[in-house]
């Protein structure tokens, strides 16, 4: 019984644990309106699409980097970036089946902007979450 209570937990601990291989496989980012986490049937249509093209994506460690443009409060960003992640990572476990222990969050709000938050076009661009797969080792 010791032994395997004993090899539950190594498993466990081992798929929690999962690291990462090298650089990022592969990268897709969605995007969002103004204050949304809504992911609308054309941005679904496209992640559904990317997970499709990798070939055993569950070899693979998610992780979800959700941003925010500068427009609100320090507070009301780290919210929306939360529920931008939580809306990509909810049709991650739906649709295709991903183990929820192989998806990392990391929630930067409107920090770690990648473009120009004083342009309109910056801005669009930072509403966005990045699904970044690693291979897992």
């Amino acid at each position: 019984m010791k032994s395997l209570c004993l090899i539950i937990l190594i498993s466990f601990c081992s798929l929690a644990q999962a690291q990462r291989f090298g650089e990022p496989s592969f990268i897709k980012s969605v995007y969002f309106g103004g204050g949304s986490s809504y992911v609308d049937h054309r941005q679904a249509d496209k992640i559904l699409a990317f997970l499709d093209s990798v070939p055993n994506v569950h070899n693979y460690v998610i992780t979800v980097h959700s941003h925010t443009d500068n427009i609100g409060g320090q507070e009301y960003n780290e919210f929306l970036s939360q529920m931008r992640s939580e809306s990509v990572i909810e049709l991650l476990l739906e649709n295709k089946k991903i183990k929820k222990e192989a998806i990392e969050i990391k929630d930067f709000g409107l920090f770690n902007p990648v473009y120009d938050n004083s342009t309109g076009y910056g801005r669009r661009m930072n509403r966005r979450v990045d699904i970044i797969l690693w291979l897992a080792i």
